[in-house]
């Protein structure tokens, strides 16, 4: 079995076809069955024959199609053919794998292949397809299955294309000749290994003044050297890629590349103005921007950043510049305290400087410029100013009222010799210490002065235009009061020793320190003696040590307390002066009884022991919680009786003060558990009866009050008095009647119902509309022991009722 190539029909395709045919006579597939060999048979499974020995053999190239055929009829791809086939339509040529029966067809009888859709090798280079042949009427395969590859035939028909744009370079300005600024690549769909379809060459359609590519690699490099941004920072170049190597008839693709130019500093800042004029007043505080000065610069980003510089001696100390680093600009603000007086008009050379500075391009110049600044100083009116001052003021301590301290100056700067007014800020000298002349400045004392008390006084002096008191100045003094010696010298604290008994001659007893209040320059010197009355003294002797202290030791062998237990020695100290002051204090020395260490025991024929491990600190706030737990004792104990005398009032107290409420039913009457019967008893005062005993009197009526008693226990005495209550009751009526201020107290009662099948009846006499002579409460007495206080009760009010009505 064989393939061969067909021919297209087309002229300009004559020679590529005849090619193809020629190469298509060598792919011949030969089969012979050797002779001799028994007859085909078939297979058990239908396949090649059985039996013999078939020698096979498949010889052929590839087949070939050209992409983008555009004819009307299929176009002839190849052929297949058995040796077997003896042209009596037997066999039947198929075949299967990529495209068949779709783009690729196959005759059953000839073997003839044919492509009937129009191929794109840019799409799908070659397809792999498996030939057989079978005996047509057994469908026996009749050689093997074969592979066979249709390769798609490249042509011209794709042009570059610039993938991945769009293009964006950059490139410094002043860039020399040749510098690269990027690379472009177009890309060919054909087929790179045929022909010259894929061979792309670029070429610059538009901007080739300034830039130029390399024709193979699509480098775009700098055509020239001065670029400049500030004349044009963006181009626009347009880049062609052709194919089959530019030669003609090629495909061709174009892209537009931006390339941007990046800014040097090449620029040096400039001054639009060669002159600045500013004005400020003189008073203006140290730190008042006068002006703001900017120089510009072409160029962009951080090569404008810029600082500013004053120059020249004369601007130096009274003016300061500062960058703003926001707006670059120049700052100009005051530096030291002006004055129109002396200096009305400065001028200040200002240098303006490119901060970061491209050392590549000093050949361009020096990149600074400057311009002058005048400032005026305006004239205002202006305070007082005082005349400084070395130091200072002193004055002695004893010096009479009035002495004159110092004397402050000070003077118009507007106007010299314009009179000036001294006062003294009286918030600085509450006290009216010192006084100062209005008019010649001198301060002088108003009241005596006390170095002891306060050493130092700040005042603050107020100087004043006298035409224009508004304009005030302001300066602090310092005075200083020297010391005198009129403090005589003090002991340091009231000295308190002690000594045992059977102390020996010689012994330290106390040491002895005194203070004064002054400050001599010389510093302090005290002598130490006995006083008149006691420089005899047998006892005790005073040694002064000459460090402003002395010591006091005795002089006896032994001492007796039972014949004197206290000592008084008056110290004499006196100072050095001038003038010499002196002072008496008293040494206050107890005679103790020590024991053989000589620890004292007892001191004033009282024995006492102090712990080593108790300070006096502890033993004072011992007693401090002694006295505070009697305070509260007896603050408890007044409290206590007050209440008493208070629950224990007069007649006449508002009873509805005094309610007990125990919200508690509790046991009946004789359930004395349950409440406090004290506190109610204590509410109310009972007497006895004229004749003793809280009986009737001859005529037989109740008694009168005799004494104070509890509230009595009612029992089953049928002569029960409620005078009391009624007398008490009546009296408050009358009183709130008489009295028209007092709005009446309203009385309300409420009786809780025990509902209607209760067997007892009501007691309440809200309901009965008979009077209490009508009513009965024997009954009450057959209730059990805890109703015989209330029948009583009832009982003696009826026969009372009854008396009353007889």
């Amino acid at each position: 079995m064989g393939m061969a190539p067909g021919s297209c029909s087309r002229p300009p395709l004559l020679l590529l076809l005849l090619l193809l045919w020629v190469g298509g006579r060598l792919a011949v597939l030969a089969m012979r069955v050797e002779p001799g060999g028994p007859g085909p048979e078939e297979s058990g499974d239908g396949g090649l024959p059985a039996g013999g020995r078939v020698k096979r053999g498949w010889v052929w190239n590839q087949f070939f199609v050209v992409e983008e055929y555009t004819g009307t009829e299929p176009l002839y791809v190849g052929k297949i053919h058995s040796d077997s086939d003896e042209g009596d339509g037997s066999i039947k040529y198929t075949i299967s794998g990529e495209g068949a029966g779709t783009i690729f067809l196959i005759d059953e009888l000839t073997g003839d292949i044919h492509a009937t859709e129009r191929l794109d090798r840019e799409q799908k280079t070659f397809y792999t397809l498996r030939a057989q042949a079978r005996d047509r009427q057994t469908s026996r395969l009749l050689e093997p299955e074969s592979e066979f590859v249709i390769k798609v035939q490249d042509i011209n028909d794709s042009e570059p294309r610039f993938l991945g744009g769009p293009f964006i370079g950059s490139v410094a300005e002043l860039s020399p000749v040749g510098t690269s600024v990027m690379q472009v690549t177009a890309s060919d769909a054909d087929d790179p290994t045929y022909g010259s379809s894929a061979r792309v060459v670029y070429s610059v359609l538009e901007g080739e003044q300034h830039f130029s590519v390399d024709s193979k690699t699509g480098v775009i490099r700098t055509a020239v050297a001065n670029l400049d941004r500030e004349t044009q920072d963006r181009y626009e170049v347009v880049v062609r890629a052709t194919d089959m190597a530019g030669q003609l008839g090629g495909l061709s693709g174009s892209t537009t590349v931006t390339i941007v130019v990046t800014d040097v500093n090449d620029n040096p800042p400039r001054f639009p103005q060669k002159m600045y004029q500013f004005s400020i007043g003189e008073t203006a505080p140290v730190g008042t921007v006068i002006g703001r000065v900017k120089a510009e610069d072409a160029d962009v980003g951080e090569n404008t950043d810029m600082t500013y510089q004053v120059q020249g001696e004369e601007g130096l100390g009274a003016f300061r510049v500062t960058t703003d680093s926001s707006t670059q600009e120049a700052l100009i603000s005051v530096h030291q305290p002006l004055n129109f007086e002396a200096q009305a008009v400065h001028t200040v050379v200002l240098e303006a400087l490119n901060k970061f500075a491209d050392p590549r391009l000093t050949d361009l110049g020096t990149f600074r410029d400057q311009t002058i600044v005048r400032v005026s100083v305006l004239d205002v009116d202006e305070p007082p100013e005082f005349q400084p001052r070395s130091g200072p003021l002193e004055v002695q301590e004893d010096a009479a009222v009035g002495s004159v301290v110092g004397v402050v100056s000070a003077l118009d700067p507007d106007l010299a010799g314009s009179p000036v007014r001294y006062a003294i800020d009286r918030s600085t000298d509450l006290e009216w210490i010192f006084d100062i002349d209005p008019e010649s400045g001198a301060i002088t004392t108003c009241q005596g002065l006390d170095r002891e008390a306060a050493g130092w006084h700040n005042i603050t002096v107020l100087a004043m235009e006298a035409d224009n008191p508004a304009q005030v100045s302001r300066t602090t003094l310092r005075i200083r009061i020297l010391d005198v010696n009129d403090n005589p010298p003090e002991l340091a604290t009231p000295y308190e020793a002690a000594v045992c008994e059977d102390a020996k001659p010689g012994q330290l007893i106390q040491t002895i320190s005194v203070v004064d209040r002054d400050e001599p320059q010389s510093g302090h010197r005290f002598v130490f003696t006995l006083a008149p009355e006691a420089s005899g003294s047998p006892h005790f002797a005073l040694l002064d040590v000459e460090d402003n202290v002395a010591a006091v030791h005795t002089q006896r062998p032994a001492f007796n307390r039972q014949e004197q237990d206290l000592f008084l020695l008056p110290i004499l100290v006196v100072d050095s002066g001038p003038p010499a002051l002196s002072s008496t204090g008293t040494l206050t020395i107890r005679v103790c009884g020590c024991d053989s260490s000589g620890s004292i025991q007892s001191c004033n024929a009282t024995a006492y022991v102090v712990p080593a491990s108790l300070s006096p600190g502890a033993l004072i706030a011992l007693l401090v919680c002694v006295l505070i737990l009697v305070v509260l004792v007896l603050l408890i104990l007044t409290l206590k009786r007050h209440q008493k005398g208070h629950l224990s009032s007069e007649e006449d107290e508002d009873m509805r003060d005094n309610v007990i409420k125990y919200n508690d039913e509790g046991g009946g009457e004789q359930d004395t558990e349950a409440y406090d019967m004290s506190a109610l008893r204590s509410l109310y005062d009972f007497a006895e009866s004229k004749g003793g005993g809280g009986g009737e009197g001859e005529g037989g009526g109740p008694g009168l009050p005799s004494e104070r008693h509890s509230l009595p226990q009612w029992g089953q005495a049928p002569d029960t008095d409620f005078s009391l209550f009624r007398d008490y009751i009546s009296r408050k009526v009358g009183q709130a009647d008489a009295d028209p201020s007092v709005p009446p107290y309203d009385s309300f009662q409420a009786y809780a119902f025990e509902g209607a099948d209760s067997p007892l009846a009501s007691l309440s006499s809200i309901a009965s509309r008979s009077t209490g002579s009508e009513q009965d409460f024997s009954y009450l007495s057959s209730w059990g022991p805890r109703f015989w206080q209330l029948a009583a009760l009832y009982a003696g009010r009826r026969r009372e009722d009854g008396r009353e009505e007889a």
